[in-house]
């Protein structure tokens, strides 16, 4: 889950690619990156740390042209916290190429022997998205061999990179004198929308992770990019596009519309925010049907995704709905931080407790999901030490009881509070009184209620089911092995990497 933007404009774009990134600064805050394109020449900047703290004023000056992507990352499993992989990422040959990738691959480990045995081609970090790169630059030099490069030889070098790479991967790219490019898996699992703005100059395009960094910015939303499909904007401002996909089918990550997108996003047609006051019109439903003697004097949100969920709740249930959190707004987003220990910590730090709204109450907290449980206990426990009488715990979400290999940082079972746990040992595990759970079935009725032609989604962290069909036990077990190894080694990985400068400027020439 990461944020990726595209622009092809007309004039400079290095403030609307930083602002566009701003607006997606919820979906990773772990790195930072842009790259800008003038004439053959592009310019790059990246580094560790929020969007703001990345670029400095000097930074974004030298960041000149009017084309460019940027990208805002999120660490998955076994991934180290370094300034190398930091993303757009580049390559020189046999085109110049910069690249920004939004998800993950499943065969990754495939790829890079093939890259490094049958391609020739060297990947210097352990991202998978270098390893894309790599791949797409490698068709590109299949299909373009003895010929000029065109359009149809870029998106005959995307089929290629469809047939070879597995899992899900939304991308912008950036091709040395010729344009912006952007494409989306074939299954469709990470979101990718296009819009566009008037000047007087011609048409801007941007391509994005989602509708609210166009909206945000003054562009027009003109579509979702299709699964399997690729998008072409050259330098004169043609936009072309082609399905390069041999049997593309539409399976979006429904963990997006429960935590990951900002609810004022339109992703698939489908509105984020109106999604999540379904889900807790459907979870009000399961609660009066199992526990209709259950006695509540508020109902009170976990901010602030969960929002829209407790709102409809409560109004379901006829309670009283309250703010009893205030959120540190400095703070990030704790499902997202690297480190179960870094997510702990800043439990407390983020959250503190209005103790009037519970002391001596029977309270409903709604939370969007529980993932590993660490969130849930601390706020329980708050709730409690205000003189709470009794704390319920209501999750928008279903049980998150699998690994997600898409590009969300759950992999492990271990780590999944409801694996193997009934509903009364997962209360026992937060300390509530009693936990209730979204069901699977309402919440894919509650998005497909706007758009009704979406048949399957990528749910595999609730039912277990992995949408590309290359996902074994072996698998799973590999990447469980490969993540206990990578947060014992991150430190020492971090430190192999200090003598990296990489917020410094670099002009890559082509």
């Amino acid at each position: 889950m990461c944020g990726i933007v595209g622009i092809m404009g007309r004039v400079p774009v290095n403030q609307v690619l930083y602002d566009a990134l701003q607006l997606l600064q919820h979906r990773g805050q772990d790195a930072a990156g842009i790259v800008t394109a003038e004439g053959n020449t592009f310019h790059m900047h990246k580094g560790l740390g929020l969007v703001r703290d990345v670029f400095r004023t000097r930074d974004m000056r030298s960041l000149t042209g009017h084309s460019g992507i940027g990208h805002c990352r999120y660490p998955t499993a076994g991934s180290a916290r370094s300034p190398a992989e930091a993303q757009p990422f580049y390559v020189n040959s046999p085109f110049g190429i910069v690249l920004a990738h939004n998800g993950n691959l499943t065969n990754s480990r495939q790829l890079r022997h093939e890259l490094f045995v049958e391609d020739l081609r060297h990947v210097n970090t352990n991202s998978d998205s270098e390893v894309l790169l790599n791949v797409l630059a490698h068709e590109l030099q299949a299909e373009a061999a003895g010929h000029r490069l065109d359009a149809d030889a870029i998106f005959r070098a995307v089929s290629g990179v469809h047939r070879r790479c597995k899992g899900a991967y939304a991308v912008v790219a950036m091709i040395a004198g010729f344009g912006l490019l952007a494409f989306r898996d074939p299954h469709g699992i990470r979101p990718l929308v296009v819009g566009q703005a008037n000047t007087p100059d011609g048409a801007e395009y941007m391509i994005a992770s989602e509708s609210v960094a166009l909206e945000g910015l003054g562009y027009h939303f003109l579509r979702d990019v299709a699964p399997g499909e690729a998008l072409l904007c050259d330098y004169q401002g043609n936009l072309v596009s082609r399905q390069c996909a041999a049997n593309p089918q539409l399976n979006p990550c429904i963990f997006e519309y429960v935590y990951l997108a900002r609810p004022d996003s339109v992703m698939d047609g489908v509105s984020v925010y109106e999604t999540r006051l379904r889900m807790g019109e459907s979870l009000a439903r399961r609660i009066l049907q199992t526990r209709p003697d259950l006695e509540l004097d508020v109902v009170i949100p976990i901010p602030d995704t969960s929002r829209p969920s407790a709102l409809q709740l409560a109004i379901h249930l006829g309670k009283p709905y309250r703010e009893g959190f205030i959120k540190n707004r400095y703070i990030g987003r704790t499902f997202i931080m690297p480190g179960q220990a870094e997510r702990k910590r800043s439990v407390r730090s983020k959250l503190n407790a209005i103790a009037m709204e519970f002391k001596d109450k029977n309270v409903l907290l709604v939370d969007d999901s529980i993932v590993r449980g660490t969130t849930s206990r601390e706020i329980v426990q708050m709730a409690r030490d205000c003189g709470a009488r009794r704390v319920y715990f209501a999750s928008a979400a279903p049980p998150v009881r699998f690994p997600n290999v898409y590009g969300i940082d759950m992999p492990t079972r271990r780590e999944l509070l409801a694996t193997n746990r009934s509903d009364e040992q997962i209360a026992h595990e937060i300390g509530a009184d009693a936990v209730f759970y979204q069901d699977l079935g309402e919440l894919e009725a509650g998005i497909r209620c706007d758009n009704p032609a979406i048949e399957r989604f990528d749910a595999s962290c609730f039912d277990g089911v992995y949408i590309t069909g290359d996902i074994s036990a072996e698998y799973l077990a590999e990447i469980e092995d490969h993540r206990s190894d990578g947060e014992s080694s991150e430190a020492l990985i971090a430190a192999n990497q200090l003598d990296l400068n990489l917020n410094d400027q670099h002009e890559l020439a082509s």
